[in-house]
């Protein structure tokens, strides 16, 4: 009796036996690498940049640390407000409405708008990650603006998950410890405010973010939303302009659309006029 040959089998991304070919991705979503691989990006160097990132913003924990201890809040408020928290714009704002005399309520509220950010972050890392159910409302509590910028960077599912995995970890622990540092030393410090260490955070986002900004639609659409929040700041709740300028990428995209359109359309009316005079010519 003859042998029957099947062709063999092709193991997934997690050592899952598949007997056919893998079906179509989900919009948005990346590749699954092969295991122990990223396509065009090794995992050392997903690590090296995903440490790069969680180091530099998470000694910046220090600053929040003294500028919280300088708004009157307690050792266990502070730390409370890391562990739980953990989005560093929103805690800034926070203690900062607090330090100028703010109400609790006005504070946290502005803090709320300004975290909301986050929302729309995990709405596109959901598609990237396509974490098990189990770990998503863990892996909720590390969706901020350094985490996404690492994880929307890779290539691959495998290295987006490893790239958010080893930022958010780092940045967590680090952040923390350095809040707690902060608050300790702030009275050795004196007066926080000479020191300008509110500025810590934003100043390490902006030097991130910088980078990323290649195309003109991008640089075009950053100007704005700094414009408007520039603009928008002295009138609104904290937290308000920075939501509000989120209104810079359609508006850039809209006006992007109807220069390109414009070109197309007066050489499609071109077209038309010149087919209309060849058809009457030849009638």
């Amino acid at each position: 009796m003859a042998e029957q040959t099947a062709p063999p089998e092709s193991t997934g991304a997690i050592g899952a036996i598949s007997a056919g070919p893998p079906g179509p991705a989900a919009p948005g979503a990346l590749p699954d690498g092969p295991p122990g691989t990223s396509p065009g990006k090794p995992d050392a160097a997903v690590v090296r940049d995903a440490l790069a990132v969680g180091i530099a913003v998470g000694l910046s924990g220090f600053a929040f640390g003294v500028t919280a201890a300088g708004s009157g809040l307690s050792l266990l408020q502070i730390c409370a407000l890391s562990l739980f928290v953990f989005t560093g714009a929103s805690q800034f704002a926070l203690v900062g409405a607090l330090a100028a005399g703010g109400n609790p309520y006005t504070a946290a509220a502005g803090a709320f708008f300004l975290g909301v950010r986050n929302a729309f972050y995990g709405l596109r890392l959901s598609q990237l990650l396509a974490l098990p159910r189990a770990l998503r409302p863990f892996a909720a509590h590390w969706v901020i603006d350094e985490t996404t910028a690492v994880t929307v960077a890779q290539p691959d599912r495998r290295s987006a998950r490893l790239g958010f995995t080893v930022t958010g970890l780092t940045l967590y622990v680090l952040w923390n410890l350095t809040t707690l540092m902060g608050a300790m030393g702030a009275e050795a410090l004196g007066d926080t405010e000479a020191w300008g260490l509110d500025a810590a955070s934003p100043a390490v986002f902006l030097a991130l973010l910088a980078p990323m900004l290649r195309s003109t639609t991008e640089r075009v659409t950053a100007g704005l939303a700094v414009l408007l929040a520039l603009t928008l700041l002295p009138v609104l709740p904290a937290g308000v302009p920075v939501l509000l300028s989120a209104l810079a990428a359609p508006v850039v995209l809209f006006l992007m659309g109807r220069r390109r359109r414009g070109p197309a359309v007066e050489g499609d009316t071109a077209k038309q006029e010149t087919t209309t005079e060849k058809g009457g010519r030849d009638a």
